[in-house]
């Protein structure tokens, strides 16, 4: 009798999970109208970001014929790379252009990175003094500020118009990844911190043995967004340094030569400036060698990226 009671109950426990692994599994065959608007969305917004970067990419590729007869979308036409060999050899000014936006955005990406965790992790101290009025302070000037003029007349009294600190100084801090990084800090254990002080370390110390290793997600996802909107930035470039072009960034030379204000230098080569729909060439090339070295940082630092967001996600 016992036997038969058992192996019924055993019969039931399969029987339910068959029905449940079927309910499951058509759970997840059925895909709602709302999936297919997210999908939908998600595509037009991949193709808006893609298609354009591909056809620079067709332009810079194609003969110059085949801009002119508007032959070229997504692909290129008559494959040539005179373009990109006539961009890195003949014009010495866009190639300097892009090694001086290098440099800076590698010299900005350690300033900014460096300024926020300075300014976030003394917050994350309940004993200091003015920590509530500091941080609001801060707050305050993310959601207020002067404007172009004021800061046009602060930069020239300071001696920063036509200097090339002008490019790094203003933008030292950002006020959004200073609450991130804190908000990041204090999910941090506070007995490490505390064990790490009663050994006798200083705050310093702390910083740089405890919060800075098990902060590489954040300082990884915040570095790669200075260093995003360093390589993108040229409004600051445009107002306080007009005077020195030679210390104009990439994307600066990119918008005269896409507003025909400048062209591109081909003087070591006669034919090449007369040559019709040449210039479109050129251009495409341009933009393509300015968007590539920034794009290549990203794979280098997904990892870190999609974890800095999956905790701030979970902690915020």
């Amino acid at each position: 009798m016992v036997e038969n009671t058992n192996t019924h109950n055993i019969k039931a426990n399969d029987d339910i999970k068959a029905i449940l692994a079927t309910a499951n599994k058509s759970r997840l065959n059925r895909v709602n109208a709302g999936d297919l608007f997210i999908v939908f969305i998600c595509l037009i917004l991949i193709a808006t970001c893609v298609l354009p970067l591909l056809s620079e990419i067709a332009q810079s590729l194609s003969s110059p014929r085949a801009i002119l007869h508007r032959e070229v979308t997504f692909w290129p036409v008559d494959l040539h790379v005179d373009a990109y060999r006539d961009l890195i050899f003949a014009d010495r000014r866009f190639m300097t252009s892009l090694g001086w936006t290098a440099i800076l955005t590698v010299i900005a990406t350690v300033v900014n990175v460096t300024m926020t965790v300075l300014c976030a992790y003394p917050l994350t101290y309940d004993k200091l003094k003015g920590r509530k009025f500091i941080t609001v302070f801060i707050l305050f000037t993310m959601l207020f500020s002067a404007g172009t003029i004021p800061n046009f007349i602060l930069f020239s009294n300071l001696g920063l118009i036509n200097n090339p600190l002008v490019l790094i100084l203003p933008g030292m801090i950002s006020v959004f990844w200073v609450i991130v990084m804190r908000k990041f800090f204090l999910g941090i254990p506070a007995s490490l911190k505390e064990s790490a002080e009663i050994d006798g370390a200083s705050p310093l110390r702390v910083l740089t043995s405890i919060y800075l290793p098990l902060s590489t997600p954040v300082l990884a996802t915040a570095a790669l967004m200075y260093a995003v909107g360093r390589w993108n930035g040229f409004t600051d470039a445009l107002m306080f340094m007009q005077g020195r072009p030679e210390y104009h960034p990439i994307q600066l030379l990119l918008y005269h030569i896409i507003n025909n204000n400048i062209g591109i230098d081909t003087t070591l080569d006669p034919g090449i400036a007369g040559t019709p729909g040449r210039s479109e060439t050129i251009r495409g090339a341009a933009i393509v060698v300015a968007t590539v070295p920034i794009l290549c940082v990203y794979p280098w630092l997904q990892r870190f990226f999609v974890k800095g967001v999956t905790l701030g996600a979970v902690k915020g």
